[in-house]
């Protein structure tokens, strides 16, 4: 169930793959999406590349902050293995995470990753309540 003052958050992880590394990049990232689907509080996490312009796509859908904060702590050896291979080139976020989670995707802000924060409208997902 949802909290009463949060909603569903989802991140968009945009990532220049470095020339060279396109197949590491699928094996490392491949080997942390299937940490988090068997371990990781995500609901969904979806990967896309387009190799021709050597871009990839994260996205990731949060029932809350609390579970986003427990992922960065178990998920950072995964994160540092996928980053060797990439670096982040706009960051998005979608839902009003607390101030914990803002401070930590802030931080990629100082490293001079663009960042946006978007609050939600409104909206449903039929899966979050299943």
């Amino acid at each position: 169930m949802l909290s009463s003052d949060e909603g569903p958050i989802l991140f968009r992880n945009t990532m220049q793959i470095a020339t060279g590394h396109l197949e590491d990049f699928r094996l490392d990232v491949r080997k942390a999406v299937e940490f988090v689907a068997e371990h990781g509080p995500q609901l969904m996490v979806d990967v896309f590349i387009d190799e021709e312009r050597m871009l990839a796509y994260s996205y990731q859908l949060y029932r809350d902050s609390e579970s986003i904060l427990m992922h960065w702590q178990m998920s950072d050896p995964y994160i540092r293995e996928v980053m060797a291979h990439c670096t982040v080139r706009q960051f998005d976020v979608y839902g009003e995470p607390d101030e914990a989670v803002l401070e930590g995707v802030r931080s990629m802000g100082d490293d001079g990753v663009p960042v946006t924060i978007n609050p939600r409208f409104v909206g449903f997902a039929r899966f979050l309540h299943a």
